[in-house]
């Protein structure tokens, strides 16, 4: 059983709805640390570091 109230409930919701990509890119941020933190390998990290260097350099473009 939850404590959550109705009212509660449907806050949540359109906030959920109002900020999908927000909501998005923190669940896939949080993801990625996981991973980096937790699961990854040295090759896994090799490769995310390239990949890392090549995102900025797009970044740094515009």
């Amino acid at each position: 059983m939850s404590n959550v109230s109705e009212s509660q409930k449907r806050a949540q919701k359109k906030y959920d709805e109002k900020n999908r990509e927000k909501r998005t890119y923190l669940s896939q941020r949080s993801t990625s640390r996981g991973f980096i933190r937790n699961k990854a390998t040295l090759e896994d990290l090799e490769e995310l570091e390239e990949l890392i260097a090549e995102r900025k350099k797009a970044l740094a473009k515009n």
